[in-house]
């Protein structure tokens, strides 16, 4: 008689987790639903609003979307503020459901997700700094504060997986029970709301490098909230309940993978290494081809941020010129190196046989 009373009580319990985890989701896409369409309501206005404007101010513009894009970051903003918000509640709703179906994969994605809630509210704070003008402390400006978000992200992200390697390991040795039913609720629910995550900062990826560290940690936790319904659905199928640890181990791989390549990249932007993109050399002779420009040294190329290239030389001149003659040359070198190598920032010593160490690479 108690066992079928514990069984009528679990039942309850999932039958109203059920309830809460479907009313979660749906408020979740009712929200998504009206922020977008106020944003496009918003966007269309202002676009319509510079468009006559410009129209009668006797001025062309062939891509009115320029005001949006380039005007109103607070679009990136808005969307980094829904995806954090996002990320607490599925943390919140995987803890529960780890916690009653005793699903370690569970309790892995919503460490990993609470990982996501930081990560994407780091990047809103260090792209707010970031924005701040320089000053003659820092006089280029706070934008490697992201750069440094990037790499703290990664970091934690790392230290995180090696806990729950730690903890699969053990549940491998011991399999142990799990409600496969809770899981698959749970996990399905986090993943759709993974998703809405993931294509908020989607279009952001490729233009910051702590925007794309929060990107890949959410597109991490959407990867493994569907190994977790996979394994739920292999759990109330076939009673295997090893492949809970199992999925988490073959996850936190993909992880680590993704997380080492931006701790990399960011190393590489702090050390002020060349852009692998830059071939120096192919540099070097597009400059020499100049007819005023007998040889480039003392090179050096770095990336202030993921998107900023530097660039630095002395050019030794074939002739003793004035310095006013000079600007002609200054310009066509900063227009090829900008439009051949994307260099946005460049500084230029003009010299005439001065250096006797005119090797491209300085070994002070």
């Amino acid at each position: 008689m108690c066992q079928i009373c514990a069984k009528l009580s679990n039942n309850k319990i999932i039958s109203y987790l059920k309830s809460i985890l479907l009313f979660r989701l749906l408020l979740f896409g009712v929200h998504f639903y009206i922020t977008l369409y106020r944003s496009e309501q918003k966007n269309h206005e202002l676009v319509r609003i510079c468009s006559n404007f410009t129209k009668k101010a006797g001025m062309t513009v062939k891509d009115p979307e320029y005001f949006i894009r380039d005007r109103f970051p607070e679009v990136r903003q808005r969307n980094l503020i829904l995806a954090t918000i996002l990320n607490f509640f599925i943390f919140i709703g995987e803890i529960i459901g780890g916690v009653i179906s005793n699903s370690l994969a569970l309790i892995s994605d919503a460490a990993h997700n609470i990982s996501d809630a930081f990560a994407v509210a780091i990047a809103l704070v260090a792209y707010r700094i970031g924005k701040r003008d320089p000053d003659l402390k820092r006089t280029f400006g706070f934008r490697r504060i992201e750069i440094l978000a990037a790499f703290f992200n990664a970091v934690i992200l790392i230290v995180i997986i090696i806990f729950l390697f730690y903890e699969a390991v053990k549940r491998l040795e011991a399999p142990q029970h799990v409600r496969g039913p809770v899981m698959l609720i749970v996990a399905s629910a986090g993943f759709i709301a993974n998703m809405i995550a993931v294509l908020l900062l989607r279009q952001d990826k490729q233009h910051n490098l702590n925007v794309k560290s929060a990107y890949i940690h959410l597109l991490g936790d959407s990867l493994a909230s569907v190994a977790v319904i996979v394994g739920s659905v292999v759990i109330i199928r076939f009673k295997i309940y090893w492949i809970d640890p199992a999925l988490t181990i073959l996850v936190g791989i993909f992880i680590l993978r993704q997380a080492y390549k931006i701790i990399r990249q960011a190393v590489d932007i702090l050390m002020q290494s060349t852009p692998e993109r830059l071939d120096l050399m192919e540099v070097k002779k597009e400059i020499e081809k100049i007819d005023t420009v007998s040889n480039i040294h003392h090179v050096h190329a770095w990336t202030l941020d993921d998107r900023q290239l530097h660039f630095e030389c002395h050019i030794d001149l074939k002739q003793n010129y004035k310095l006013s003659e000079l600007e002609p040359v200054r310009k066509q070198i900063e227009k090829m190196l900008h439009e051949r190598f994307n260099i946005s920032h460049l500084t230029i010593q003009f010299e005439f046989d001065v250096c006797h160490d005119k090797e491209m690479i300085h070994h002070p």
